[in-house]
Formats: structure tokens, C-alpha cells, sequence
């Protein structure tokens, strides 16, 4: 065998490792990013649960509009099929809005707010709002990484001989990224 032959066949190894290489990174992250999706579904249920908690808790001291209570249980059954992350944007964003809603509510009835219940309530809808946040963040630094390497040289080309896409970031309107306030100063 000549020095040649032995070049190339190196050449060859070294581009099929780094195919195979570059081919599990692109699985390794869309993967993360799907579980990640899925992390953020359980958080978004997670704060429907306690919008509808809030509800319970709160119905005795206003009259709540049918329709909001539907809404609630329309978006929690929603929340658990399989999301792009557009369709999960849109669903926090109508989580976001109910909440809002509700804590107006909620801060119109002085004796409410210093409810034990609501208190707690609030207290865990703080922690989702956290673990929410964390989960954002993680999916759109996956979706970052995974979108630099279908654009950048080589392994884009990895990308387009398998057929990775770009995949969408978990965005929400401007008003949306600010965390809602769920403290009851009086």
C-alpha cells in the first residue's frame, strides 16, 4: 500500500467519524430541545392547576365569568398534546393573560389577599414562574447551538445530507418575558 492510499483512506475514516460525530450532536440537542418542550408543557399545566385553584379560591368572593373558568380547563387540556414552540408561546401567553386577570381580581378583595390559600397559591405560582423561566432559557440555548451548526461549515453540510432544519425559538411578546407580579402588598 502507498503513501497515497493510506492518505486518502485516512481522509476517509476522519470525514465518516466526523459525520457520524456531527450526525449524533444534531440528535443529541434536537432530542434535549424536545425534552425540554416537554418540561416546559408540565410547568405551563403546573400553573393552569394553580390558575384553577386560584379560581376555586377566589369564586366565593366574586362572581368569575363562565368563560374564564373554560378557558382554564380548554388550556390545560391543550397544554398536554405534543406543542411545537409556537403553539406553546400561544399557550402561555393566554395562561399569562388569565392570571393577570385573576391577580386584579384577586387584589380587590383585601381580605382575599391575605388568605392562607391564596398566599401559598401565589407563593408556588412564583416557583413555575422560576421554573418556566429556566426552561426557556434552556430550550433557546439548545435551539441556539443546534441552528449555529446547520448554518456553519462543515457541519451544515452534516445537516443537509440528513435534512436538520433550523428549529424555532421559544418566543413570547415583550410584554410576556416580564415574570407577573404575584406579591400582595397591601
Amino acid at each position: 500500500m502507498d503513501i497515497t492510499a493510506v492518505i486518502l483512506l485516512l481522509a476517509v475514516v476522519g470525514v465518516v467519524l466526523y459525520t457520524v460525530s456531527t450526525y449524533n450532536r444534531f440528535q443529541t440537542l434536537r432530542n434535549g430541545a424536545e425534552a425540554t418542550l416537554g418540561q416546559v408543557q408540565v410547568a405551563l399545566k403546573k400553573r393552569l392547576d394553580m390558575i384553577s385553584q386560584l379560581v376555586e379560591s377566589v369564586k366565593s368572593y366574586a362572581k368569575f365569568e363562565k368563560e374564564t373558568l373554560e378557558k382554564v380547563t380548554e388550556l390545560r387540556s391543550s397544554v398536554l398534546r405534543p406543542q411545537g414552540a409556537s403553539e406553546l408561546g400561544r399557550i402561555e401567553r393566554e395562561s399569562r393573560g388569565l392570571l393577570g386577570n385573576l391577580l386584579l381580581t384577586v387584589e380587590s378583595y383585601p381580605e382575599l389577599k391575605t388568605s392562607e390559600v391564596v398566599q401559598e397559591l401565589t407563593a408556588s405560582i412564583r416557583a413555575v414562574e422560576d421554573e418556566l423561566a429556566r426552561h426557556r432559557y434552556t430550550y433557546n440555548n439548545i435551539v441556539q447551538e443546534f441552528n449555529t451548526k446547520t448554518d456553519t461549515f462543515p457541519s451544515n453540510m452534516v445537516a443537509r445530507t440528513f435534512g436538520f432544519k433550523k428549529m424555532d425559538y421559544l418566543e413570547f411578546d415583550e410584554g410576556v418575558n416580564e415574570r407577573p407580579d404575584v406579591s400582595w402588598n397591601a
